[in-house]
């Protein structure tokens, strides 16, 4: 079983930064999407950002420019760089791994707040 780990969420003001990190071990898939997906209180999952086994990058409407994904492949680490965070940006944030017939492996989730 691959266990998935998420970090890094905290209550932060408007307009600062955040970075969380995403964990997942075992992991010996070679080819995989990495999402960021997050869900506030009340409302359906929504997409962030992906990234992929050979570095191609998605990210929604609502933070490109302003939320950067990256990974450490060799340590299966991956992040999610937020600046410029607003109000609705609050939510759950939670890593998935897309590993193809191998399955989908979710971590538990780490929340996000931001707030004067």
């Amino acid at each position: 079983e691959v266990l998935v780990v998420e970090s890094g969420g905290a209550l932060v003001q408007p307009g600062e930064s955040l970075r969380l990190s995403c964990v997942a071990s075992p992991f010996p898939f070679t080819n995989y999407y990495m999402s960021w997906v997050r869900q506030a209180a009340e409302k359906e999952r929504e997409f962030v950002s992906e990234i992929t086994n050979v570095g191609t990058f998605k990210y929604s409407d609502s933070v490109k420019d302003r939320f950067t994904t990256s990974s450490e492949k060799s340590r299966h680490q991956w992040y999610l760089q937020m600046n410029s965070l607003k109000p609705e940006d609050t939510a759950v944030y939670y890593c998935a791994a897309e590993c193809g017939s191998w399955g989908d492996f979710w971590g538990q989730g780490t929340r996000v707040s931001v707030s004067s």
